[in-house]
């Protein structure tokens, strides 16, 4: 037994360091889920889902990531704006966000939804998205896309990489607006998945729920800027996150909620006009407005 006791002296000193000033094991970090704590996974409502005019639904529980609703969640289809929320993820990956972006006459060459940036203006990246995501300025969109991929088509391998990253298998995006164009095109379970990455930022979350705000031009002119989501001013619990309408994709939303302790994504693609905005209404009360113990 004699060969035991250096190796007991041995431990009794790294016990008598580690109590006397030594460094302890590091500890989990504020941000981090603590070993051994399990994610709640979401249950799935008592009551059957509302009727909704729209083609393609997912209602996603963002915490869990479980799905809560389906409805042809997997039908490829244009997404029209709502692919914004890829290449606002873009513009993060991409760094430097206060970086000036020289507006160019190519940018400005879009229509419907518009800035009316002029060439020679200058604004932070920071600045764009922000009117990316509350407005969905399709002037800028080009002129992140340019300053960023140094073109559309180099901007699109950057989404399309996104999207294979995040494991959006059946997306494909040429441009980054949504402006209907051949071979462009998602699924509200993509989209879902896009969503749930977006919202995971501080930055997109506090601009997607955004109800307006003011912006200064390089001449010193100033407009308000509305969000596009009404929701963000009908439903209290709203916070996001996009809004989408061309005639090939009919209107769409991904709205996102949180109320008594649940966070949900719904993704409505399809909708039309006098139903987009009751459609996403009705799919979020039915998934948050509901007892805390179901």
């Amino acid at each position: 037994m004699i060969f035991l006791r250096p190796l007991a002296l041995g431990l009794f000193a790294i016990l008598s360091i580690t109590s006397c000033g030594g460094n302890p094991p590091p500890r989990p970090s504020g941000n981090r889920q603590n070993v051994g704590e399990a994610v709640r996974v979401a249950a799935i409502p008592r009551t059957p889902p509302p009727p909704v005019a729209a083609e393609s639904v997912l209602v996603v529980d963002l915490a869990s990531g479980r799905n809560l609703y389906a409805k042809n969640a997997d039908s490829v289809r244009p997404v029209a704006s709502t692919q914004k929320i890829i290449t606002a993820l873009c513009v993060l990956d991409a760094g430097n966000i206060d970086k000036p972006v020289v507006i160019s006459a190519y940018d400005t060459a879009c229509e419907p939804t518009k800035l009316y940036l002029k060439p020679g203006e200058r604004y932070t990246r920071r600045e764009l998205l922000k009117v990316l995501m509350v407005k969905s300025a399709n002037d800028v969109a080009r002129a992140l896309a340019r300053d960023i991929g140094g073109s559309v088509e180099g901007f699109s391998a950057l989404m399309n990489n996104k999207c294979q990253q995040l494991g959006m298998r059946n997306s494909n995006f040429v441009n980054p607006h949504g402006l209907t164009e051949v071979n462009q095109y998602s699924t509200a379970r993509d989209m879902a998945i896009a969503a749930r990455t977006a919202y995971r930022s501080p930055l997109l979350r506090s601009y997607a729920a955004t109800e307006s705000f003011t912006f200064t031009y390089n001449d010193g002119r100033t407009r308000r800027i509305e969000n596009t989501n009404k929701l963000l001013k009908t439903l209290p619990y709203v916070d996001g996150m996009k809004t989408g309408t061309t005639n090939a994709s009919g209107r769409c939303l991904i709205s996102t909620g949180s109320l008594n302790g649940r966070s949900v994504v719904c993704v409505v693609l399809k909708s039309n006009t006098p139903n987009i905005w009751s459609d996403s209404e009705k799919l979020l009360r039915w998934s948050l407005e509901r007892p805390t113990a179901e």
